[in-house]
């Protein structure tokens, strides 16, 4: 039995990761036989945000990850839209879709090429592609390879295209409460659908087809990475009449559910294996707290462990397309590829109706003030799943403010009932050919695309440790 920390490769994802592997051999197979999944940076937005101006949260939630700042923008908006009573006119919840949408295309696109694809080809023998392990792969692939490059150009075109609307990509401040500062002039107009056009090209004749060409060349894949296979999806892209593009609920033991704010009410956070104290373990987001507290006993993770009734759920494009009825695969690594390259096409497609909609005369904010008290949930999803922010105002400042990530369901540690999170849970069993250079691991983290950087985020680059002084206390 060996156990090794998978810590350098892991940062082929948003932020830093480390994962560490009990590899043994079971019933005459080498597998992974225990994992646990470690995010090695504390985020202290939260704290940052009491007792600034609400006007401040959609800003500042941006800076928690810089590849899905939308998602957060959007949460805190819709926070504050519910606690204020002021939702946007139909441009502004239509702009707001437009730009979240292109984020959704140039982080799916950027996932494959860039993140997941050289785990399962050699790509280009050049930066950023190499250094690389030296693993065998699969033949058969070298026209995906060759499509990397374009990739490049692809995710390039999206963000240009998100900035038509919302004034600069990444963290575009057009995001407001109340609605939305960009204009729908025609101009504008034609040169966002002129990129749309190009993408959803790109999106149709290459990108899918490259997803299906790995799926055919590693099937197996199709029965490895399953973990606990319960999916949860809050719902995004408001449309007309407030249904959504993506309606929320969950699946639990392959028995679907609604999900709504009183649904969500059984949400908790555990801590017991978390650099947080022990006080506020299985809190609701509506009042709990963010106290770190490190070292910890056993505790190996700054992620906090969110859980639905008291259990783990997957978050993701494979939950928002069961959960929608858009895909009819199972869960495991390649169909968590399959349904982002699906899903991907969808929204690109919702977008182009969502521009025939736009009235270049019309409205783009309906008018917001501050509330003296008041709170608010923003619930949607960022491309790596189910994001909430929870808002409460007292004095016209923010008094509370708690923030769930998509890789806080997926990477979260164990729980207080020892339940490993949902990527640990996918991880164990996986077959390891060569404990060393582990691949097949990394093919099974890559496929829930973590985001560390909206997990966890407080770093000091040159060593010397981050004091955060809140309230008379110190943390490191």
């Amino acid at each position: 039995m060996a156990t090794i920390t998978i810590m350098d490769p892991v940062t082929r994802i948003e932020g830093h990761m480390k994962v560490e592997l009990t590899i043994d051999t079971i019933n005459g197979q080498q597998q992974v036989a225990d994992a646990s999944c470690t995010g090695t940076l504390f985020r202290g937005f939260e704290k940052i945000l009491e007792g600034r101006d609400p006007k401040d949260a959609p800003v500042l939630t941006q800076r928690i990850c810089g590849v899905c700042p939308i998602s957060h923008g959007m949460a805190s908006v819709l926070a504050l839209d519910q606690a204020a009573g002021s939702p946007p006119p139909d441009n502004g919840r239509l702009l707001r879709n437009l730009t979240l949408g292109s984020n959704y295309v140039q982080s799916h696109i950027l996932h494959f090429y860039l993140l997941a694809a050289v785990d399962f080809m050699h790509g280009p023998q050049t930066h950023p592609w190499v250094p690389a392990w030296e693993v065998d792969m699969r033949p058969g692939l070298d026209a995906v390879a060759a499509n990397l490059p374009l990739a490049i150009e692809a995710r390039r075109r999206a963000h240009e295209m998100g900035a038509v609307f919302g004034g600069r990509m990444p963290s575009a401040h057009a995001l407001i409460p109340g609605g939305f500062t960009g204009t729908p002039k025609q101009g504008k107009i034609a040169e966002f659908r002129q990129q749309l056009d190009w993408l959803l090209d790109f999106v149709r004749n290459t990108y899918i087809v490259d997803v299906s060409e790995v799926a055919a060349a590693y099937s197996d894949y199709f029965d490895l990475g399953i973990g606990h296979s319960n999916l949860i999806a809050f719902g995004v892209f408001e449309e007309a009449g407030g249904g959504k593009l993506f309606s929320p609920g969950y699946i639990q033991g392959g028995i679907q559910s609604p999900l709504d704010e009183s649904t969500t009410a059984e949400i908790t956070e555990g801590v017991t294996y978390s650099w947080y104290d022990d006080s506020t373990n299985n809190q609701t987001p509506s009042s709990g707290e963010t106290v770190p507290q490190y070292p910890k006993g056993e505790a190996y993770s700054w992620l906090k462990a969110p859980r639905l009734g008291g259990l783990p759920f997957e978050a993701g494009p494979l939950a928002r397309m069961q959960v929608n009825g858009d895909y009819s695969g199972g869960v495991s690594v390649m169909d968590r590829h399959a349904a982002r390259a699906q899903e991907t096409l969808k929204v690109a497609e919702a977008m182009n109706g969502w521009l025939d909609e736009l009235d270049p005369a019309g409205p783009v904010f309906g008018g917001y003030d501050d509330p003296v008290s008041g709170s608010g949930i923003g619930l949607t999803e960022a491309p790596r799943g189910a994001l909430g922010h929870w808002v409460e105002i007292q004095e016209g400042k923010l008094s509370h403010y708690q923030v769930i990530t998509p890789t806080c369901w997926n990477a979260s540690p164990r729980d207080d009932q020892q339940t490993p999170g949902p990527l640990e849970q996918a991880l164990i069993g996986t077959p390891i050919t060569d404990a060393q250079q582990p691949i097949e691991a990394l093919r099974v983290i890559h496929s829930f695309d973590p985001c560390l950087s909206c997990a966890v985020h407080v770093m000091e680059p040159h060593g010397k440790p981050i004091v955060i002084r809140e309230a008379g206390l110190a943390f490191r």
